[in-house]
């Protein structure tokens, strides 16, 4: 009895033994999560759909309907009379330079910042100065669209060099935030073996560090390329150049007070949209290695 007695208050002193929690299988798939995420991606078709039956239809076709009827007859002039409209090779040469330029500086210049901001988040200054620069988020642009506007005039910027210069700027904050997440993730024992061995700051990070954010680059890259490409507020108040225009401003004659010719402004966003689409498709894999990456650090 008192064997018993001893052994029942044994078992309540000790820590209750912990259940074995039973590990899912690696292979194993949840089909309703499956189904639904499948058909809530099919949802972007829809407007995918809706511009191509447009872009393919004539203004009469498109008011006797609601516009995701199949075109009958296909009408391909669309694409050659928006191709003329909006002047598209001039238009599309210059959204491509500002584009490229935006990418270049803003991966050299960002990616630098972020760096010595990350590596040196241990003292207060950079610390501030994070935080400092990440609070440009919060500001919206039409605060400050009238200040930028005069300030590029006064300096002789308000072309296509100046307008990928904002782009880089105003990019700074998201692209800190994304970077720093990510280069904190990189063992900082590789840079102390190769100060170890005689390597100076600039040239242990354009040799070990920057080859090392390869998926956030492109995370970074692709996100400034889309931005770059259809914004259309900073082109409007700052380029005062005509024929520096972009596809955005170029697509903007299709619009009119009392009318708006939709077949062909939806065969130019088409157009427009090609050449973005293939470099995402290309680039697609780095910028998701680089998003979930940083996401888990």
């Amino acid at each position: 009895m008192t064997t018993t007695l001893d052994t029942g208050l044994l078992e309540k002193a000790l820590p209750a033994r912990p259940r074995r929690i039973r590990a899912s299988r690696p292979g194993r798939i949840n089909g309703w999560l499956t189904a639904l995420i499948a058909v809530c991606s099919l949802t972007v078709l829809v407007p995918l759909y809706f511009a191509v039956a447009v872009s393919l239809k004539t203004p009469g076709q498109l008011q006797g309907g609601t516009g995701f009827e199949l075109p009958n007859p296909v009408q391909w002039d669309n694409f050659a009379k928006a191709w003329n409209v909006t002047d598209f090779p001039r238009a599309l040469v210059n959204t491509a330079l500002i584009t490229v330029v935006t990418v270049a500086l803003t991966l050299v210049t960002n990616s630098v910042v972020s760096y010595v901001i990350a590596r040196n988040m241990h003292r207060r200054f950079f610390k501030a100065s994070f935080f400092y620069v990440l609070s440009a988020m919060f500001i919206p642009f039409p605060i400050i669209m009238l200040p930028v506007v005069k300030v590029t005039s006064v300096l002789h910027l308000d072309n296509q060099l100046g307008l990928a210069l904002l782009y880089t700027v105003y990019g700074l904050s998201m692209n800190m935030f994304l970077y720093v997440a990510f280069i904190r993730s990189i063992p900082i024992e590789l840079e102390e073996a190769a100060r170890t061995d005689g390597a100076s700051s600039a040239r242990v990070f354009w040799q070990i560090v920057f080859p090392l954010l390869g998926p956030m680059n492109a995370t970074v890259g692709i996100l400034t390329c889309v931005w770059a490409w259809n914004d259309f507020i900073l082109p409007l108040v700052v380029l005062t150049d005509p024929s520096a225009r972009t596809l955005p401003l170029a697509q903007y004659v299709l619009q009119g007070q009392y009318n708006t010719d939709y077949t062909t402004a939806f065969a130019s966003y088409l157009m427009a949209m090609a050449p973005l689409l293939l470099v995402y498709v290309v680039s697609q894999r780095w910028v998701i290695s680089g998003v979930m990456r940083g996401s888990i650090k």
